[in-house]
């Protein structure tokens, strides 16, 4: 049997989650999906297209979709889900799982790549965060879990844009970059959004063969500021202390990313030893780390990317004729030793 594809679709109270998963579900794209829902859910999603309203954790809709409520830890809900699906008693292609808007997704996420059952049988494809502009410059500053939720996107959604004013969202939006600039964004309206822009993106892939994104090595656009590169410094309004315009100070974001860029080669054993050491220690802050590496003694690109304390790698395509090689690693983190980390970079190059 092939992996079933995991979706994780997270973001703070009130984003419009179930919005958008009642959006996807009742959408007539013929796939089967199972639904995942931590049970205090702000809004069930089972209210109006369930066929019957029952007490069974695991409900068929009349779509052909299913829904299923966590009783237990989500870790027991996939195997059940995929045992089903084995014996024929449950026919589904794919899984979303609605977290609590609380909710941090790094553990939902290690689910995946911890638990060996779990891992023969799911693949996990990317973490969507929504965002509700109208609320979303007050979240990011008093909770963390909202800005881990944004650290760990591989696809932002923006909700609520209508309520704000453009200059809004503009200083929204740069934040967000600044914060994780490798998830595209985009502004949704009522969980309106194509089906092609909430699954299979392929964000996630610690245990699978590797697509390398064909934008990744690309360097960011004009518009970007270059001192985004190392996360340094910002004069962006939306960061700046600017009293009279009613812009926030958001200098301090504990949740950033920078990234590491070089020419030479890395030296396998002196960057798995660092990467192991980095790792051990600041691990748990670490969210989200993804790059294309040149890699001595070998003639393919280096895939590689981690969240929290797990890490993985694989090799990519070939470094095509005449192609310039180089390295390109983007770390998200909470306040995370930039310095420590593109020292340790450095000095793990041949």
């Amino acid at each position: 049997m092939s992996l079933i594809p995991a979706t994780i679709l997270t973001g703070f109270l009130g984003s419009g989650k179930t919005t958008l998963l009642k959006r996807v579900l009742a959408e007539a794209h013929g796939q089967k999906i199972a639904v995942i829902e931590n049970e205090f859910g702000e809004e069930n999603i089972d209210n109006d297209i369930l066929v019957s309203d029952t007490n069974e954790q695991i409900i068929q809709m009349s779509n052909g979709c299913i829904c299923c409520t966590i009783r237990e830890d989500l870790r027991t809900t996939l195997q059940e889900l995929a045992q089903k699906k084995r014996k024929g008693e449950l026919d589904f292609e794919r899984v979303v799982i609605e977290t609590t808007g609380l909710a941090d997704p790094g553990p939902v996420a290690q689910t995946f790549f911890m638990d060996d059952e779990i891992a023969e049988s799911y693949l996990l494809d990317s973490i969507l965060t929504l965002v509700d502009a109208k609320h979303a410059a007050t979240q990011l500053n008093e909770r963390q879990e909202a800005r881990r939720q944004v650290g760990f996107a591989d696809q932002i959604f923006i909700s609520k844009t209508d309520l704000v004013s453009g200059d809004e969202v503009a200083a929204l939006t740069h934040r967000l970059k600044h914060m994780n600039p490798r998830a595209p964004q985009k502004a949704v309206h009522f969980g309106e959004v194509a089906l092609s822009e909430v699954l299979d993106l392929r964000g996630f892939n610690l245990n699978a063969r590797l697509d390398i994104d064909p934008d990744f090595l690309k360097e960011e656009e004009a518009h970007e500021h270059p001192e985004h590169a190392h996360g340094e410094h910002c004069s962006h309004p939306s960061h700046r202390h600017d009293h009279g315009a009613g812009h926030h100070h958001h200098h301090d974001d504990d949740v950033k990313s920078f990234v590491f860029r070089s020419e030479r080669a890395f030296d396998p054993a002196k960057l798995e030893d660092f990467l192991g050491a980095i790792v051990n220690i600041y691990g748990p802050r670490m969210l989200r780390y993804k790059g294309v590496l040149y890699m001595k003694g070998t003639d393919r690109k280096v895939i590689f990317q981690g969240v929290h304390q797990l890490m993985g790698s694989d090799l990519g395509p070939s470094w095509a004729e005449g192609e310039k090689r180089f390295s390109k690693m983007v770390f998200i983190g909470i306040d995370l030793p930039q310095d420590i980390l593109l020292q340790g970079m450095e000095q793990s190059l041949v």
